[in-house]
């Protein structure tokens, strides 16, 4: 069950009528009491501070209204304002006044003056609920510093985490990198060894190729040597061919021969075959001053 601060309001409209000296005041006090019965706080703080009057009631009722308003900060001024009001009531409302703005150090100080001065019960109910309250404040901000603590460390987990994932992200990517390398590689080598591979066999064909066109020009060329010889014998025989007509025609048109002469003939054409187309040798006669006396036996051959 929540628990209510207890109050001192002591609003003592009626004293101001002796204090006042015109009606105009009277019909102010008045509205003044009426707007703080109707719940017109406000209103009825403005009425009070209207007026000329500075009494210590006066100052505190304004006090009072403020307070009913909710404006702490006013009320605590006028309660402050309010000497001569009974000294309890008037520390014990300047304590509720800072208890409402939370200031409970201020508002634990407020009421134990109250108590030094006389014992009260309602200002040690509301001494009690002050301490209460400012050590549930503590716990609550020792426990929201632990939660802090447990989001920032759950934070600096998930942080580390993220981290972590990072770092393994980077490995893989590292380690991914490096194969697609090694394999960029392999390709690269693979196709140099087949490039290598095309290069030598073009170099075998084209040494194939060389050695096959030496070979046709070889054979081409012993061809034609060997159709040249040939030819070189042809001629040859039918040189001699032609010799042995002209002699054969030489034999026919001429004078019979002796038998000597026929076989000195044979002879001398079986000679010219086996010279065929070679050349005959010079025949580098001495030339005397004196003729030679021919015998009478020495043959014409």
């Amino acid at each position: 069950m929540k628990k209510i601060i207890k109050v001192f309001f002591v609003l003592n409209m009626g004293c101001f009528l002796f204090l006042s000296a015109g009606l105009t005041d009277f019909k102010t006090i008045q509205e003044a009491k009426e707007a703080y019965e109707a719940k017109e706080y406000g209103k009825s703080a403005v009425l009070l501070n209207s007026l000329d009057a500075k009494s210590p009631q006066k100052i505190y009722n304004t006090g009072n209204a403020y307070y009913k308003a909710k404006k702490y900060d006013e009320a605590i001024k006028a309660y402050e304002q309010a000497q001569g009001i009974d000294e309890a009531a008037r520390l014990h409302n300047i304590g509720n006044s800072y208890f409402q703005k939370n200031n409970l150090d201020k508002a634990i100080d407020s009421y134990e003056k109250v108590l030094k001065i006389k014992e009260d019960k309602d200002t040690r109910f509301n001494l009690e609920l002050a301490k209460e309250k400012k050590k549930q404040q503590k716990n609550e901000k020792s426990r929201q510093n632990d939660q802090k603590d447990t989001d920032k460390n759950e934070s600096n987990k998930d942080q580390n985490q993220q981290q972590q994932n990072n770092q393994n992200n980077d490995q893989k990517n590292i380690d991914k990198n490096k194969q697609n390398d090694q394999q960029k590689q392999d390709r690269q080598n693979k196709n140099q060894e087949q490039n290598d591979k095309q290069q030598q066999n073009n170099q075998n064909n084209d040494q194939q190729n060389v050695d096959k066109n030496k070979q046709n020009d070889q054979q081409k060329q012993d061809k034609n040597q060997k159709k040249e010889e040939v030819s070189r014998e042809e001629q040859a025989q039918h040189r001699s061919n032609k010799k042995e007509e002209a002699s054969s025609a030489q034999t026919k048109t001429s004078a019979p021969l002796s038998q000597e002469e026929k076989l000195k003939a044979e002879e001398l054409k079986r000679l010219l075959k086996k010279l065929g187309d070679q050349k005959m040798p010079t025949l580098m006669y001495r030339m005397d001053n004196q003729k030679t006396q021919r015998s009478e036996d020495a043959k014409p051959w």
